[in-house]
C-alpha cells in the first residue's frame, strides 16, 4: 500500500512537471542512445550498449517511483488548515530549550523540503516531533545526536 502525501499546488506542479520531461524528453532519448550503441556492432562486447541499457532502466525506474507519488498525492488548501495544532503544511516557530535559539519552519512533504528555505519534511524526526502539538507545548524530540527540546511559540499559515 502506498503512502498519502500533502503538497501544496505549487509543490504538485513541480512533481508533474518533473515527470513529464523525464517521459517525454528523457525516455526518447534513452531510446536513442540505445538505438545508437545497437548500430555499433557486436552488442556482447558492447560497453556503450550496455551503459545505455542500464542508464533506461534507472530511468525507468525513477519514473516508475514519481509516477507512484503524483498518483498518491493530495493537494491541500492551506486556508482551511488548523491553527491550533502543528499539521502538514503549518508554519512553526519554535525555541531550543537547551540554547535558547529560535528558528521558524514550514512542515512539508519530503520532496518539497528544502532547509535553506526553512521547509523541513513532516517524515524528518524534528517534523514528527513537531505535528500534533500546540502554542505552548513542548516536544522531545530523538535525534541522532540525541534528544531535543523544543518549546512551541507560534503556529499560523500563509
Amino acid at each position: 500500500m502506498s503512502k498519502v502525501s500533502y503538497y501544496t499546488e505549487e509543490g504538485l506542479k513541480k512533481l508533474k512537471d518533473e515527470l513529464n520531461q523525464l517521459r517525454d524528453v528523457e525516455r526518447p532519448r534513452a531510446s536513442e542512445a540505445i538505438a545508437e550503441a545497437r548500430d555499433k556492432g557486436d552488442l556482447s562486447e558492447n560497453a556503450e550498449y550496455d551503459a545505455a541499457k542500464e542508464a533506461q532502466g534507472l530511468l525507468e525506474m525513477k519514473i516508475s517511483k514519481l509516477e507512484e507519488v503524483v498518483a498518491n498525492a493530495r493537494v491541500i488548501d492551506e486556508s482551511q488548515l488548523d491553527t491550533d495544532k502543528v499539521l502538514v503544511h503549518s508554519h512553526v516557530k519554535i525555541k531550543n530549550q537547551t540554547n535558547g535559539a529560535e528558528v521558524e519552519y514550514k512542515l512539508v512533504a519530503q520532496s518539497e523540503a528544502d532547509l535553506k528555505t526553512g521547509k523541513i519534511s513532516v517524515d524528518s524526526p524534528i517534523g514528527k516531533g513537531l505535528l500534533g502539538k500546540k502554542v505552548g507545548d513542548t516536544a522531545e524530540i530523538n535525534v541522532p545526536s540525541g534528544t531535543m527540546k523544543f518549546e512551541i511559540l507560534k503556529i499560523w499559515r500563509e
